[in-house]
């Protein structure tokens, strides 16, 4: 059986699903079936552009266990005639949110043909059916009801061609994000912790209080929207992340988060780079307890573990425009700019 004999899954288009304007490949959304096959495909594509990051097999596994964004009414898989995937998209959506986000990639062998385009225009078909079924009415302009869809893409500014696509296609940057790099080789910086706070090991029987500290922290942060349940379990439970490398700040008379930072290691990202790098994905503190050193102690911490776990590098992202000051204090601790990701996005009329 190819995979596009899969049983059970819709084909793009049918039903109330918009329809991918690229009849050179046979659309269907994904399934369980098509996991092996689907990683490959963005392997590929990744293997020709190079990017920092790109979604794998048990990342994909993550993806097919979402209630909130179930892949059969939100992604699309491209077959050629011989049942390969040539190009993906996916959506994902917050039921209250302001934005949906799109992911896609399509096989180089299968690039400047019109596929990007076709997928951009079936990401943005999907992205207004998503805002009329969260908001019960129809999107905002069909019958002045409900909010206005909004699609947002983070592309790395190097990937030039993803650019000049977005942008012909009406897209427009809204955000810059700055990865950063710390040598460990250089001298580990000293950041002992206020009397009254202590840093402890990140747990499981910590989780939800750090994911509710989290929303709070991040309530002020531009494109930031609260984690529920599962969207906070995708980053606990990644399979990259790492516990051991991560710590939670205290507060030592009543047990409350102060702060935290939930970091992640890939191995086989050493591989492409030539170089191992523990990777902060998360770094907060909470309101009333910002100005008194917590970030700078557990970003002296984490140095400490990844350099005792052998790692050469430290890393984070940074939105440029963070309002509690990041970049300043990141390039304090010695961290410096390597690679800049934007945000495009695109207000869809009806």
């Amino acid at each position: 059986m190819t995979h596009n004999d899969a049983p059970g899954l819709p084909a793009a288009g049918s039903g109330d699903l918009p329809a991918v304007g690229f009849p050179e490949l046979h659309w269907r959304s994904a399934g369980p079936a098509d996991l092996d096959a689907w990683a490959e495909l963005i392997a590929r594509t990744a293997a020709a552009e190079q990017p920092v990051w790109f979604e794998r097999r048990a990342d994909l596994e993550q993806i097919m266990e979402s209630k909130n964004n179930p892949v059969g009414p939100n992604t699309v898989l491209g077959l050629d005639s011989g049942g390969v995937p040539r190009a993906y998209a996916r959506l994902t959506k917050n039921k209250d949110g302001a934005k949906a986000h799109g992911f896609c990639a399509v096989d180089p062998k299968w690039q400047r043909r019109g596929v990007g385009s076709a997928l951009l225009s079936w990401l943005e078909a999907r992205t207004r059916q998503r805002f009329a079924e969260d908001s019960g009415a129809n999107v905002a302009g069909a019958d002045g009801t409900g909010p206005v869809p909004r699609l947002r893409i983070f592309i790395e500014q190097k990937q030039q061609h993803q650019c000049a696509l977005l942008e012909e296609s009406g897209y427009e940057v809204v955000r810059y994000y700055n990865e950063m790099h710390r040598p460990l080789s250089a001298p580990l910086p000293e950041a002992p912790l206020d009397h009254g706070l202590k840093l402890v090991p990140m747990e499981p029987g910590l989780s939800e209080a750090v994911r509710l500290a989290h929303n709070q922290v991040f309530a002020d942060h531009w494109g930031s929207e609260p984690r529920d349940e599962e969207s906070w379990g995708f980053v606990v439970n990644d399979p990259l992340a790492r516990p051991d490398l991560s710590a939670v700040v205290l507060a030592s008379s009543t047990g409350e988060v102060v702060g935290y930072q939930l970091a992640s290691h890939d191995p086989e990202t050493a591989v492409a780079r030539g170089f191992t790098e523990g990777y902060t994905d998360l770094l907060g503190v909470r309101r009333e307890f910002r100005g008194r050193g917590v970030a700078q102690a557990l970003l002296a911490d984490a140095m400490r573990r990844f350099a005792a776990a052998g790692m050469d590098k430290a890393s984070l992202d940074v939105d440029s425009e963070n309002p509690t000051g990041a970049m300043a204090l990141y390039r304090k601790m010695g961290y410096a700019p390597v690679n800049t990701s934007l945000a495009w996005d695109k207000v869809l009329q009806p």
